[in-house]
């Protein structure tokens, strides 16, 4: 049967600690559920309930995930990044009808600019002096109309978030309450989660990867997360020798960043408890899996995942399983399976990932168009279009070719950007690479690269054309090869390949 976000908690021993955060004494599981009634409450008192839609502009820390946690047993949650501008607040806000609006009792910032064009009901969230991680209370002044005081039910939408829309108008996707929990439990399960586990979450909590595999696989499993400000390499190593994880989630411009900083930090690498890595939210380079499982000596567990799945579709298993460089593992929650890319049904070998299961999206809301292209009916089930390119190998192991719309069209020729960069990371002076699409006159489009050189590491444009050219076939490789200091990272810091030959002023 179905279940809520209350059912998720409601099961855990109350003096178990929950939420942890630097400075910050612990909120146990008791506390949690003691703030879940009490955030319940005052969102009824202020006329907010069931149904209704909160966005939630937060600093990352434990306030972020208790009010994602809590504020989604009452009404509907809709994070937003903190960073966005006036605008984009603007857009977003009337986009998902949103009917209040919580942020920290001393924010000034566009937000609430954005609120006030739309008459929204506006909650300031107050920490007192002491209180453990995660405790607040809100504060709002009169009343945002009637609310329905009656608990979420398992169909009832707990969280809305936007798609990325690199290249369209970014798509409402709606998470039900059974949607968030089925995810956390196939999570928990590929991971083996238990109330001994601690995540160090350095994930933004505006996105589903921190979200639902940081916080809500934790919290169901009747484990613990310390709520990291969001990332920073350069106190990542105090916090792993404070929080005592024994695991941590991050996207892979993380890990290689943390690797860099390793070598100076082998004493906390030593004595940390790490259970295993996970990566997930874009493509692990195999040399960097490599390398992470060298440095902290526990295995690295690609995850696959999108916001349309409530995160997790496939991961790589724990040992005695092997954790295979390159791929992104086994079927891990929903049914994970290939389907011929522009007609409606499944195939064998290369084609479109697709999946179907309870952790995914009912439907883009108030999308048609994109329902009917991205959702078919199958052998009996229905099956959503990831929009990636991969196969399975014989042992149920996925690999990715890439992104559909990020395959390289070179006049015909189909080059997968993922294989490129595979093939440049092997290059010693390589730290990170993205491989793109050049607009090209008669080709339509060239193969590109942006590379990151490692420190002290020397290499120039002709020597990575030459290495490349040693080990593809010609129409592979890269024309032009950008040696940057930084590659240009999206807002959860994914490398995007879309739209980079605009960026480097290339288009």
């Amino acid at each position: 049967m179905a279940e809520t976000f209350a059912k998720l908690l409601q099961d855990h021993d109350d003096a178990q600690v929950a939420l942890g955060a630097p400075g910050r004494d612990w909120l146990t599981f008791g506390g949690l559920k003691a703030q879940a009634q009490k955030v319940a409450s005052r969102l009824h008192s202020y006329g907010i309930g069931r149904g209704d839609r909160v966005a939630i502009v937060l600093p990352n820390g434990p306030e972020m995930a208790s009010a994602f946690v809590t504020v989604a047993q009452a009404a509907v949650t809709a994070p937003l990044n903190p960073a966005y501008r006036e605008e984009e607040f603007a857009f977003y806000l009337e986009d998902l009808k949103a009917k209040a609006l919580i942020v920290a009792e001393d924010y000034d910032g566009p937000a609430l600019a954005a609120a006030a064009r739309f008459g929204l009901f506006v909650l300031r969230l107050h920490v007192a002096d002491g209180a453990p991680a995660g405790a607040f209370d809100l504060q709002g002044d009169g009343t945002a109309g009637e609310a329905d005081t009656s608990a979420p039910g398992a169909d009832d939408t707990a969280l809305i978030l936007h798609t990325s829309g690199t290249t369209s108008r970014p798509k409402i996707v709606p998470l039900l309450q059974s949607n968030i929990v089925a995810s956390a439990r196939h999570i928990g399960t590929s991971l083996d989660l238990t109330p001994a586990d601690r995540c160090l979450n350095v994930m933004p909590l505006f996105h589903i990867h921190g979200l639902v595999a940081a916080v809500s696989a934790s919290l169901a499993a009747g484990g613990s997360v310390w709520c990291a400000p969001g990332f920073d390499a350069l106190r990542f190593f105090g916090w792993l020798k404070d929080a005592e994880p024994t695991w941590y989630t991050a996207v892979p411009t993380m890990h290689q960043t943390i690797l860099a900083r390793a070598p100076r930090n082998a004493e906390i690498i030593e004595n940390a408890k790490l259970r295993f890595l996970r990566s997930s939210s874009a493509s692990l380079p195999g040399q960097v899996m490599l390398a992470l499982q060298d440095t902290f000596g526990a295995p690295v567990i690609e995850g696959y995942g999108m916001t349309e799945a409530a995160h997790q579709m496939a991961s790589n298993p724990l040992p005695p399983r092997a954790q295979k460089p390159g791929s992104v593992g086994v079927e891990a929650g929903p049914l994970v399976r290939i389907a011929h890319e522009s007609e409606n049904r499944l195939v064998d070998g290369v084609g479109e990932v697709v999946i179907s299961g309870p952790n995914v999206t009912p439907g883009y809301e108030g999308n048609p168009e994109a329902n009917e292209k991205n959702f078919f009916e199958a052998d009996g089930r229905r099956w959503f279009r990831t929009g990636d390119q991969g196969a399975f190998d014989d042992e149920g192991y996925l690999s990715l070719t890439g992104r559909l719309k990020e395959i390289i069209n070179r006049g015909g020729e189909k080059v997968s950007p993922l294989e490129v960069d595979g093939v440049l990371m092997d290059h010693p002076a390589v730290q990170q690479v993205v491989t793109f699409a050049l607009p090209h006159e008669k080709l339509g489009e060239e193969v590109a690269a942006a590379v990151v050189l490692r420190e002290g590491q020397e290499a120039d444009e002709r020597a990575i054309r030459s290495f490349a050219s040693e080990r593809l076939a010609d129409f592979k490789v890269p024309r032009k090869v950008m040696i940057l200091e930084e590659i240009p990272k999206g807002a959860t810091g994914k490398l995007q390949r879309i739209g980079l030959a605009e960026k480097l002023g290339l288009a």
